[in-house]
């Protein structure tokens, strides 16, 4: 029997909500990117989550959470009047990205703290494990 499964749930909590927040940095990295490889203008990826069934030992099954797709929004970028911009069209105007800091802002600070609630978590059931190892002796 593992004494700290809720560990293993909470890992991959823990590595999806990481995954949230990289792509969150990214999106706001790239607020102002008006040339992708790609060509066009960066676009917001948006992470969804899935339940993922966790067999553990002794038949016991258990959900966690993971990533299950990282796609781009499709929602087009704001255009914006500069003629002086290297990716100006003919009439001036400039495709900017479609990424709302405000919104980015907000999904970090949320996924920072569902990352913070999980750690907590981790934190709680080793010390739960702790105190029952010293129980033992």
């Amino acid at each position: 029997m593992n004494i700290i499964s809720g560990i293993d749930i909470t890992a991959g909590a823990l590595s999806a909500q990481r995954m949230r927040l990289d792509i969150v940095a990214q999106n706001i990295a790239n607020a102002e990117t008006t040339r992708t490889p790609g060509g066009g203008p960066y676009q917001r990826q948006i992470v969804s989550f899935e339940t993922e069934l966790v067999k553990q030992a002794g038949g016991q099954s258990l959900h966690t959470v993971r990533v299950s797709d990282i796609s781009p929004d499709k929602t087009p970028g704001q255009q914006v009047f500069n003629p002086q911009h290297p990716d100006a069209g003919p009439d001036g105007m400039v495709q900017m990205p479609n990424v709302n800091l405000a919104y980015e802002m907000v999904d970090l600070i949320t996924a920072s703290r569902a990352y913070e609630a999980n750690l907590a978590v981790a934190k709680n059931a080793r010390n739960i494990a702790m105190k029952t190892l010293e129980i033992g002796k």
